[in-house]
C-alpha cells in the first residue's frame, strides 16, 4: 500500500512522544478506554505495545475513524504489535463503585495482562492509577501519540463488536446503532420498555423510575 507524503507527515508528528521512550530502549505501552459515557454496556481498556517499526498508516484517535477504517486497523494493530490486552469492566461493577472507579480497575487489570515487562505508559487523561509502570498521562492523548491511538482502537473495535451482538439480544433500544449512547431513539426505548440486563442503573435515574 503506497503512503501519501501526507499521510507520513502525520504519522511523523503523532509519534513524536512516543519516539522519546523508543530512542531510550524504553518499553512503551499506550492504554484507553471506550464507553465511560454511555447509559449500557461495558467500560472497555485496551493496552497495547506498538513497535517504533513499521508503523501503521492512519492511527489515529479512534472516533475521527470510520467504522470500516477501524476494523481494518484492528487486525493490523493485532497482527504487528509487540503485545495487547482488553479489560472489561460490566454494568453492575460500574454501579456498585462508580465510572471512574470502574475505569481505574479496567486499566489496572488490561495493564496486569500485558504479557511484556513495560516501563513506560502513555494514558489518555487519567492519573494515580494502580499501574506498576512510570505513567504519562496526556489530555486528548488518543489524537496526540500513536500508542494511545492504537489502544483506543482495540477498545472501540472490540466493545462496538460486543454492543452489535447485544443488539441481537435486545432489539428495541437500537444498540447497533448507538452503542449503547443515550441517543434520542434510545432513550425513547428506555422510557417504553424500561432497561435491560446491560443497562446502567447509575446513569439512568432520570430516564425510568
Amino acid at each position: 500500500m503506497k503512503i501519501t507524503e501526507k499521510e507520513l507527515l502525520r504519522l511523523q508528528k503523532l509519534t513524536e512522544i512516543d519516539r522519546t521512550y523508543w530512542d531510550q530502549g524504553l518499553v512503551l505501552a499506550g492504554m484507553d478506554e471506550v464507553g465511560r459515557g454511555p447509559l449500557a454496556g461495558p467500560v472497555v481498556v485496551g493496552c497495547v505495545v506498538m513497535p517504533p517499526e513499521p508503523l501503521l498508516p492512519y492511527i489515529n484517535d479512534s472516533k475521527k475513524l470510520s467504522e470500516k477504517r477501524r476494523e481494518t486497523l484492528y487486525e493490523q494493530i493485532m497482527e504487528t504489535s509487540l503485545a495487547h490486552t482488553t479489560a472489561w469492566v460490566g454494568p453492575e461493577v460500574i454501579d456498585e463503585i462508580n465510572i471512574l472507579e470502574a475505569t481505574k480497575r479496567g486499566f489496572a487489570e488490561a495493564f496486569s495482562k500485558i504479557d511484556l515487562d513495560v516501563t513506560d505508559v502513555l494514558i489518555d487523561a487519567l492519573t494515580g492509577l494502580a499501574i506498576p509502570a512510570r505513567q504519562h498521562p496526556l489530555i486528548h492523548g488518543d489524537a496526540l501519540s500513536y500508542s494511545i491511538g492504537a489502544a483506543s482502537i482495540l477498545a472501540k473495535v472490540a466493545r462496538d463488536r460486543y454492543m452489535i451482538e447485544q443488539d441481537a439480544l435486545y432489539p428495541q433500544y437500537g444498540f447497533a446503532r448507538n452503542k449503547g449512547y443515550g441517543t434520542a431513539e434510545h432513550i425513547a426505548a428506555l422510557k417504553e420498555y424500561g432497561p435491560c440486563p446491560i443497562h446502567r442503573r447509575s446513569f439512568i435515574g432520570h430516564f425510568v423510575p
